[in-house]
């Protein structure tokens, strides 16, 4: 059967823009567009075998529709000139491929795209069409499907009819009249005001089209809705017809001169030379192009010579030596992904065009190896130097001399690819082909050990795609300027969670299990109360049993739905606790319910046997603001605004008899932050004054001294305060308040008259934002925001609130990393015997011997607080005790 590929260039290459970091050639000449493109194009010609190809473009600004409506897609955003001069490359990009392209003066893209789908359909053709536009969503039919970007262009989501059946309950041709009633902002086209998606889709359920909406009413519920589809009647009709792609666009094309039949890679590696795009050349260089009708094997992606590397034995000890000399990339294998219990299966080792496999028992009974692993003169590039150090030192390994983590490096390119992998690395810029581990040893219950020759080759490649990529990937480093960051901020920082991780926090398993006891006691209590409650017994833990009591046995009003029925998630609860005791009581034992298993149980299952202590790890390229997690188990998230989850840090207790817990927090660093950053003179001067900001911001706010400040203004100006740092919109503070939108609004608007300098800041990072297409915080760490100019108004408005918090949050957490820094080194330097066990957010937790104790309680504070100059004054609260949950 043919396949019909159609790609919207103009939206995939928006999409690739703002997805990748704003890459250039040595000459200037910027590309992440181009390459973000190639990388689709590859994974199309692979995955989906087109037998017929054709990208789509706009021609120009002006099309039929402004005759319509001339403010149609008014108020775009201008393109920035860096996108803007690559579309010619990815038009030469399409040639180098032999793909055929389109444009027409006076017509989208999307007039194209229908236009050719309807074609294709007549001819029984299957067809996708490649998009980030869900107004593309109204060509499906029964042979088109429309396949939606979603990570940038690396994924795409696939939407049929039933697709679309399932997510909106409409048919393709629907999409239509919801944008038609619900207008689109990108486009500029207007709909009818007050009616957002929502409000459309339960108008379309009902009535099936904007004409029937508007025939019908005086049967619509609302009387402002009413007034409002009345007034605007035809400005519903014409944004419906505004939103309408052309199936039949005057086209100079036939359907025979857009078929595929693949590359010329002579041609296409030129392109790819002139692009610096090294390495992808390898992906085809020794064929051309995957046959494009899906037949036979996919051509490309052949090295063009055959990997060779050496297993080290006894025999070849002192040739390998010798190479020992130099700079190495090093890779240490191991059988699982916990680095704290895994096994060490060997090395991989190489430089420049030579590579190595060392065994792990040719390593152990190798005193020359060993040594040189623990020489910090001997420099290595590594990848992931916190997971080789810690999986080495529970073997009785050393490593030192680490110069480049290819790892931490990756996670600094582009932080929305959280957690970076060798073998996707490699294929951006190393030669060498790496397969995936899991490709390898397999995954979950099927995973097992290869062969000793698979398992050679394999960690033999790693090490030599690590080479080959520091020096790329060191360019894009230093063009980034995040040199700094990198050598003096992440890759310290991975040596010192790498010692954190080693020594592990000591944990009392028998405080635990006496802690699930008398949590047991506690849950069999609510139980009780809950029956007695409810009237009956019942299984509290089946949301169709709790449902049936809450609604049907006790008559509670039904907020929300669900397919199985009423809603008893948290939040419907909450919302339903003025209604019933029940209520409350239910979701106390539901918390206790998850304290008992998730954390109880979780920790002591977690407690190392020979040690006695939780060796957690820290996730240090995990989150896109910068800020470290911690998993197995994940120490950052032991609830403790309940008692009993307090009380959990009771079973965390220092290693040496005599010694103490210190824990010392950073006292509302966000918004100390934040005032550095916008400059806002009511902060600063609250701040350099020591003021309590909520109670400040309650008296500017409100209008009242200081002494007249009630509970209650502070527990809002709390609210907003924290709520601004994320971009807090008035329905989410109205929620959280439990107040109504309009008083949450004008509770914002008096923030912002009071503290303009926060407005102005919000409204310049998003300005900045929309240009750069990403924020930076203070250390100049990047938060790539590809959505930032999306024509879908919710990922709009996450990626504006999210431009908004970073910076803040993100500065925040480098911080608090500058700080652990500096106080390990003010361990080392004074010779303390203390030591940092936790980071838990804001908080760094010690133990102590009690010699040191009035020392630390002088040293934590005064390094914490001066690891980064601000204009207001950091504050940082220290407490000890004989517990983790004494020392706060």
């Amino acid at each position: 059967m043919q396949h019909f590929v159609l790609i919207d260039g103009n939206s995939i290459a928006n999409r690739a823009f703002y997805a990748l970091p704003l890459l250039s050639t040595s000459s200037g000449l910027h590309t992440n567009a181009v390459l973000g493109f190639t990388t689709m194009l590859l994974k199309v010609l692979e995955e989906m075998k087109p037998t017929h190809l054709l990208v789509a473009f706009d021609a120009g600004k002006v099309v039929f529709r402004h005759s319509d409506f001339t403010e149609y897609k008014a108020g775009r955003a201008k393109t920035p000139p860096e996108l803007s001069e690559q579309f010619p490359l990815i038009r030469e990009l399409l040639d180098a491929f032999s793909i055929s392209r389109y444009e027409r003066e006076g017509y989208e893209a999307d007039d194209i795209i229908g236009t050719l789908t309807r074609l294709a359909d007549e001819n029984g053709w299957k067809t996708t069409v490649i998009t980030g536009d869900k107004d593309m969503l109204q060509l499906v039919s029964d042979h088109v499907t429309v396949a939606l970007t979603r990570k940038g262009v690396s994924e795409i989501e696939l939407y049929g009819t039933a697709e679309i059946q399932e997510k909106y309950g409409l048919t393709p041709r629907q999409i239509i009249d919801l944008k038609g009633l619900m207008g689109d902002t990108s486009d500029n086209i207007p709909g009818v005001p007050g009616v957002g998606e929502k409000t459309a889709l339960k108008l379309l359920h009902e009535y099936g089209s904007v004409e029937e909406v508007l025939n019908n009413i005086d049967r619509v519920s609302g009387k402002k809705l009413q007034e409002n589809l009345r007034t605007h009647a035809e400005m519903a009709r014409l944004s419906k017809q505004l939103a309408t792609i052309l199936r039949d666009a005057p086209l100079d094309i036939e359907m025979e001169q857009v078929s595929y039949r693949g590359y010329d890679s002579a041609v296409l590696t030129q392109f790819f030379r002139k692009m610096e795009f090294k390495s992808l050349i390898p992906k085809i260089a020794t064929a051309d192009a995957a046959p494009a009708h899906g037949e036979g094997e996919a051509a490309g992606g052949e090295e063009a010579a055959a990997f060779s590397y050496e297993v080290v034995d006894a025999g070849s000890l002192d040739r390998f030596a010798a190479k020992l000399t130099s700079p190495m990339s090093l890779i240490v294998e191991m059988d699982g992904d916990n680095y704290h219990r895994a096994p060490i299966i060997g090395f991989g080792v190489a430089c420049d065009d030579t590579a190595f496999y060392v065994p792990y028992e040719v390593a152990c009974d190798w005193p020359a190896f060993r040594e040189w692993l623990a020489d910090e003169t001997k420099e290595k590039h590594v990848f992931d130097g916190k997971r080789d150090t810690v999986g080495l030192a529970w073997h009785g390994f050393t490593l030192q001399g680490i110069r480049f983590d290819l790892y931490l490096a990756a996670y600094l390119l582009n932080a929305s690819e959280s957690n970076p992998v060798l073998h996707e690395v490699a294929a951006q810029h190393a030669a060498v082909k790496v397969a995936a581990d899991e490709d390898i040893y397999g995954k979950g219950a099927k995973r097992a050990l290869p062969d000793a020759a698979v398992i050679s080759e394999h960690a033999a490649r790693k090490a030599a795609a690590v080479w080959q990529c520091v020096s790329a990937v060191k360019q894009e480093i230093a063009a980034h300027q995040l040199e700094q960051l990198l050598a003096e901020l992440e890759e310290p920082l991975s040596l010192v969670l790498a010692r954190m991780e080693h020594t592990g926090v000591r944990v009392d398993g028998e405080r635990l299990l006496q802690m699930g006891r008398e949590l047991d006691e506690k849950l069999e209590e609510y139980t009780n109360r809950i029956y007695e409650l409810a009237g009956t017994s019942f299984n509290i833990n089946s949301p169709k049993q709790l449902g049936e009591i809450l609604y049907d046995r006790l008559n509670l009003p039904v907020l929300k739905k669900t397919k199985t029925g009423p809603s008893t998630s948290a939040d419907v609860l909450e919302k339903l606790a003025p209604y019933h005791p029940i209520i409350d009581t239910i979701l106390h034992y539901r918390q206790l319910g998850k304290l008992r298993s998730t954390y109880i149980e979780g920790l002591v299952n977690e407690i190392n046997s020979k040690t006695g202590k939780i060796h957690t790890i820290f996730n240090q390229a995990t989150t896109a603001t910068g800020r470290l997690s911690s998993t197995e188990p994940n120490l950052q998230n032991i609830p403790i605004r309940l008692e009993e989850g307090r009380k959990i840090r009771e079973a965390f207790i220092p290693s040496e008899e005599g010694w103490y817990i210190l824990a010392a927090d950073y006292s509302q660093i966000e918004l100390r932050v934040l005032a550095h950053i916008s400059q806002d003179e009511n902060l600063i001067d609250a701040f350099r004054k020591g003021m309590d900001i909520h109670t400040r911001t309650a008296m500017d706010v409100f209008g009242v001294p200081e002494e007249q400040v009630t509970s209650l203004m502070r527990r809002q100006a709390k609210a907003v305060n924290f709520g601004i740092v994320y971009g807090i919109s008035d329905y989410g503070l109205s929620q959280n308040l439990n107040i109504t939108r309009k008083e949450a609004a004008d509770f914002i608007e008096r923030y912002f008259a009071v503290f303009a300098g926060v407005k102005r800041y919000m409204e310049e990072i998003v300005k900045q934002a929309k240009q750069d297409g990403y924020v930076t915080t203070l250390l100049h760490r990047r938060r790539y925001l590809p959505d930032i100019r999306s024509s879908n108004f919710n990922l709009r408005s996450f990626a504006e609130r999210t431009a908004m918090n970073t910076p803040i949050q993100g500065t925040a957490a480098d911080i608090i990393k500058l700080a652990m820094i500096r106080m390990q080194d003010e361990l080392v330097k004074r010779g303390l015997k203390s030591r940092m066990l936790l980071q838990v957010h804001d908080e760094l937790v010690f133990e102590v011997p009690q010699d040191e104790l009035q020392a630390m309680q002088q040293i934590v504070p005064d390094v914490m607080e001066n690891a980064l100059p601000l204009d207001v004054p950091l504050k940082v609260d220290v407490h000890y005790g004989r517990t983790w949950y004494e020392a706060k």
